[in-house]
């Protein structure tokens, strides 16, 4: 009989851990499939198989699930990727597949949290440019376009990489996870007045939170969007038993 076949919607340091815990517990007795975008020229090595690049919409992935043989999907992707979640639920419900969303924990707000919740990153760049001062923003390449009035000294975009193409910001790379104390140093040698983040959650980014808190920063934050219905964990450990039970059924 051969192996359940696991795909794992992936671009997440979640998602890279899952691979590895379940390539590591399971072995030959699953199949394992990261699926990433391909936004990031210079992805990090995940355990398993990996496919690049996008499916064509939830019609295109659905395709994708029957010619792959696909049956079971976990969606550990960003809390932001709102198109791909969407279509990974569509595609598994029309093709009866079991999915699975591995989401991760938001951040809470701690006492000396300074946040400024706003809808979108027009909203965060009304904030930013109502605020005055000089801001870090880290909320990838895709959502930048609503800062291009605010270039220069009014703020530093940090991304993963450099772009392509050039962008008309202040820009330092970076990738997490980060440490509180190379934050705190990032904010202090930059002269930044404020952050601009998502509401991303987890541990690899919390760090630059906790910096601005000490530092008492404000925070411009971008909400984040419902999730998709469906069955959700919390923890990549709890993903491994859903996995466990549901490859056995």
């Amino acid at each position: 009989m051969p192996a359940p076949r696991l795909l794992i919607l992936g671009g997440t340091g979640e998602a890279a851990g899952l691979a590895r815990q379940a390539v590591g517990r399971f072995g030959d007795r699953l199949h394992v499939t990261s699926a990433l975008a391909g936004r990031t020229r210079s992805p990090s090595a995940l355990a398993g198989h990996v496919r690049t690049g996008g499916f064509g919409g939830a019609a295109g992935l659905a395709g994708y699930l029957a010619d792959a043989g696909v049956t079971m999907v976990i969606d550990a992707t960003h809390p932001f990727a709102r198109a791909i979640s969407r279509h990974g639920r569509e595609a598994c419900d029309e093709m009866s597949v079991p999915r699975l969303t591995l989401a991760r924990p938001p951040w809470r707000r701690r006492a000396g949290d300074q946040w400024s919740l706003v809808d979108d990153a027009a909203g965060a760049a009304r904030a930013l440019a109502a605020h005055g001062g000089r801001g870090l923003i880290t909320i990838g390449v895709q959502e930048l376009s609503p800062f291009v009035d605010l270039q220069g000294p009014r703020a530093l975009v940090r991304l993963i990489e450099l772009p392509a193409k050039p962008l008309p910001f202040d820009l330092v790379t970076g990738r997490g996870p980060f440490t509180v104390a190379a934050e705190t140093r990032l904010l202090v040698d930059q002269n930044i007045d404020l952050l601009v983040t998502k509401a991303s959650g987890g541990a690899a980014t919390r760090a630059k939170i906790t910096a601005a808190r000490r530092l008492g920063l404000p925070v411009i934050m971008i909400r984040r969007p419902p999730e998709e219905p469906g069955t959700k964990v919390r923890s990549i450990a709890a993903a491994l038993d859903w996995l466990e039970v549901t490859a056995s059924n």
